[in-house]
């Protein structure tokens, strides 16, 4: 049976419940994800002066044929999109600058030295969100930015992401799409601090100043970042939580959610909703947590439904800026890419399948047998052809074919460097 037969006869099940799946598809390809650049090359970057990865973060694996230029970064993209349904957004650090081989500091970074990246950009149909980079950097080597205690080098961080902050502008006004620039930084303590607040004080007062340059909101949108702990800075982040929550709230900044920034035991599925009821707009960065932030793949599991399920069922397709942040080098790269973004989109059109109405209503009748009866039932509707279906239409492989793009890839290209 072909795909679109089988296609055809899932849809009636679907059918039954008042689900409109051509209506579905329209909606989905809309919906652009924000694929991270520094899966392709292990966060390396481009920098003349290249450092050794810091500030806690760490990329294991060897698997052969990173990219070494901007060049093949971007070749290996247009690889993975051409496997991926639908348009979408590429997500830079500023480490992936290009300087024609000349030292320039990260707080002298301009526009021209991502014009590479717009261009191509334009080409392919692309939007760009930005980060600052405050990791692997001499003036981060004591795992203090922001909040240092020294002031030149908490100005000089400063400067750093004021200027990222022109960039991602930059980015909005060639591209007629906001970008998304967005600060995390690696602060905090290995052991107990005799002083949480003082950190916190100087982290608040530098965000204030970097904020304090006006930078078009039609371009640029900004977002912090909050972290659990990280590796040298078990016992205190400075950047918390409630740190970043209070501050997005109280200075109109989106407060960008990390699935592996939290306990091991909370999910940000859960923090969606009430995020939504104060923020105008939330932001996300989806991994893979196992055991720790280590930021594996995303796969299709029940926290990647569950988020899917709180962005569509809340109408929030619009509200949710949804990026992604993993890297794995045990495996192809391309593949990963490939793998986790497809899953993303899966995981909307799973919750775009059901009827999320109808069950709203269950639940404020306290009908909670019918609603946990249907919830379950719905996990073995024939979504994988709907899917599969999904993906012909948007003219990408379907099924598991895409692997053998992927392999060929591999052979022809990545073997050779």
């Amino acid at each position: 049976m072909s795909t679109k037969e089988n296609f055809e006869r899932a849809k009636k099940d679907y059918e039954k419940w008042g689900i409109d799946v051509d209506q579905v598809f329209e909606q989905l390809k809309n919906v652009p994800i924000s694929i991270h650049c520094w899966q392709g090359d292990d966060i390396g970057g481009f920098e003349t002066n290249q450092q050794e990865l810091s500030g806690g973060i760490d990329v294991t694996g060897n698997y052969p044929g990173k990219a070494t230029t901007p060049e093949e970064l971007r070749s290996d993209l247009e690889k993975a999109l051409s496997l991926i349904p639908g348009k979408h957004r590429v997500n830079l650090h500023a480490i992936y600058g290009e300087t024609d081989g000349k030292v320039v500091e990260r707080d002298e970074l301009e526009p021209k030295h991502f014009e590479n990246w717009v261009n191509w950009a334009k080409e392919n149909g692309l939007g760009l969100d930005f980060n600052p980079t405050l990791f692997s950097h001499p003036k981060a080597e004591d795992g203090l930015t922001l909040a240092h205690p020294d002031k030149e080098i908490r100005d000089y961080w400063i400067r750093h992401c004021i200027a990222s902050r022109k960039i991602g502008e930059y980015f909005g006004k060639e591209l007629g799409k906001p970008a998304l620039t967005n600060i995390w930084i690696p602060d905090g303590y290995k052991d107990i601090p005799s002083d949480r607040l003082t950190p916190r004080k100087r982290l608040k007062e530098s965000l204030d100043e970097i904020f304090a340059t006006e930078i078009d909101e039609k371009y640029n949108v900004d977002a912090v970042e909050s972290k659990l702990f990280g590796i040298g800075s078990e016992a205190y982040v400075v950047g918390s939580h409630e740190f970043y929550m209070g501050y997005a709230l109280k200075n109109n900044k989106l407060c960008l959610l990390d699935t592996g920034h939290y306990h091991p035991t909370e999910v940000v599925s859960n923090k969606l909703s009430a995020m939504m009821l104060y923020s105008d707009k939330v932001a996300l960065h989806v991994s893979r947590p196992v055991r720790w932030d280590s930021d594996h793949v995303v796969i299709f599991d029940d926290e990647l439904r569950e988020i899917g399920l709180e962005i569509v069922r809340n109408d929030a397709l619009d509200k949710v800026m949804i990026g992604l942040d993993f890297f794995d080098a045990s495996i192809n790269r391309v593949a990963a890419w490939t793998i986790g973004t497809r899953n993303m989109i899966k995981s909307l059109l799973y919750a775009m399948l059901l009827p999320n109405e109808h069950l709203k209503q269950l639940q404020e009748e306290g009908n909670f047998t019918d609603r946990l009866a249907l919830m379950e039932e719905f996990k073995t509707y024939p979504f994988g052809a709907i899917w599969d279906y999904y993906c012909e239409k948007m003219g990408v492989p379907a099924k598991e074919t895409w692997l053998e793009e992927v392999k060929a890839y591999e052979k022809d290209v990545l073997s050779k460097r």
